[in-house]
């Protein structure tokens, strides 16, 4: 018999330019979503600024630097799973 673990249900992969933009667009989805009452469950890369990861269990977001984000290519990873763009205007 096999399981299967459901760990999260999305991944959200984004980048900023800078290390500081990257902390930014983090605070920024910490703050919405806290608005929301949703609760973070962990948060990792914070003091690189590189790559920051935000966990609130249906959802885990990626901010990367462009660099980064071109270096671990994450969408490769996932690249058969269903995708949705989200332009910002």
């Amino acid at each position: 018999m096999s399981s299967i673990f459901v760990i999260t249900d999305y991944f959200m992969i984004c980048s900023g330019q800078t290390g500081r933009q990257v902390q930014t667009i983090a605070e920024n989805i910490e703050d919405k979503l806290r608005e929301l009452k949703v609760r973070k469950i962990g948060l990792e890369g914070d003091k690189e600024k590189s790559w920051i990861l935000l966990d609130f269990g249906a959802v885990i977001v990626h901010i990367f630097t462009q660099e980064q984000r071109n270096f671990y290519q994450l969408e490769k990873l996932w690249s058969d799973a269903p995708r949705r763009t989200w332009e910002t205007g």
